[in-house]
């Protein structure tokens, strides 16, 4: 892949990775296109879109079709059919799917099938993985791009659309977490045997530092945020116990002195517990036990000093993986960065969709989920 061009302005009218003020997230979102297609020389006209927010949650389901006495072969029809009970599962009457990920096969009780049109058996069952989220919210999304304007071909979780550029197929073959600590979100998606078994979103992240850091040192919004960039660090020692930092008058602002020590023992706190609201559901259902090669980490966030050191005290022997380059060609801070990392995932999920599937399937695909979303029947 070759970036082109980058859009990159103030995020306003957005909380915890949803839309609050149409308006400002508007101006944000169009001056940042109008920037990359200067940059680019090009029109944008289609966007395949992330989405955030704690309201999107996940599932695994299993479904299960006989396949007929007179039927030599498991046919393609079969699976069609194993993918649609797969979706008869209850979810809330306010939520719509948004994406449905094949985990495992079974034949006749044989697992680690991976292509099963062709084999012989009675029975065919799948392990699905299935994320949904607030319709309402989804909507929103979607039309606030329509009214740029501009369309959608497709809309993705974020943290599915990192790990595209973050992991290899080897890595999630053998079990890899993605952690996506943004501003107003933290995302995780963890992968085993190559496929999806259990993905989220909290709604804390950065900006939440920049609260604890405004309401325990007495500091405006603004300034917390210039201590967390230029002096911000998760690691508690006894160099930062030796320094402070001067802060001089502003408006508002009589100016004071900081302790660093202070400052960093804040971002730790908040940076652990977020790791923990991670850990959490996960070691309930043991899946931290399939993590092999390692936990990875991205998102603006993630750039504070001392974050891999507070998500190895937290997760214990996993390994811990750092931000690392993107497989890009173009513009190189952009593949530096952790802050692109769904942005660039976007462009390989959108590569990867074009590559595995005819373009008639992919309309198909979007055409499904958007009637579901706004007002077809949807399985109970």
């Amino acid at each position: 892949m070759k970036i082109l061009g980058i859009g990159d302005v103030p995020s306003s009218g957005v909380r915890k990775g949803e839309i609050i003020d149409f308006e400002l997230a508007s101006t944000s979102v169009y001056n940042a296109i109008r920037a990359a297609e200067d940059k680019a020389d090009l029109e944008i006209k289609a966007v395949y879109l992330s989405v955030t927010g704690s309201h999107i949650t996940s599932l695994n389901h299993r479904g299960c079709v006989r396949i007929p006495e007179d039927q030599r072969e498991i046919t393609a029809d079969d699976v069609k059919e194993l993918k649609k009970i797969a979706r008869e599962v209850h979810i809330p009457e306010t939520n719509a799917f948004l994406h449905t990920h094949i985990r495992h096969y079974y034949v006749d009780g044989q697992d680690g099938v991976e292509h099963p049109v062709g084999m012989c058996g009675t029975q065919l069952e799948a392990d699905y993985h299935i994320i949904h989220g607030i319709r309402t919210r989804l909507q929103n999304a979607i039309r606030f791009v329509r009214e740029l304007p501009m369309d959608v071909d497709d809309i993705v979780f974020s943290p599915l659309a990192s790990a595209q550029i973050m992991l290899t197929r080897q890595e999630k073959e053998e079990g890899a977490l993605v952690i996506d600590i943004g501003g107003g979100t933290t995302d995780y998606v963890l992968y085993n045997n190559g496929s999806v078994c259990q993905s989220g979103s909290l709604g804390v992240g950065g900006d939440h530092i920049n609260n604890d850091i405004s309401m325990v040192l007495k500091v405006p919004h603004n300034l917390a945020e210039k201590l967390k960039v230029n002096y911000g660090s998760a690691v508690v020692d006894e160099n930062s116990a030796k320094n402070s930092i001067v802060l001089t008058d502003e408006t508002r602002f009589n100016g004071r002195e900081i302790d660093l020590q202070e400052l960093h023992e804040i971002i730790y706190m908040r940076l652990a517990e977020i790791f923990e609201y991670v850990k959490k559901p996960l070691a309930a259902w043991g899946h931290l036990d399939r993590v092999g090669s390692g936990i990875f980490l991205t998102g603006g966030t993630s750039l504070l000093a001392g974050t891999d050191r507070v998500a190895a005290e937290v997760f214990g022997d996993i390994p811990i993986i750092k931000p690392r380059p993107a497989p890009v060609n173009g513009v190189t801070a952009v593949a530096e960065d952790p802050r692109y990392s769904t942005a660039i995932g976007l462009i390989r999920y959108a590569q990867l969709q074009y590559q595995e599937r005819p373009h008639a399937s992919i309309i198909k695909r979007f055409g499904g989920f958007m009637r579901d979303l706004f007002g077809a029947p949807r399985p109970i």
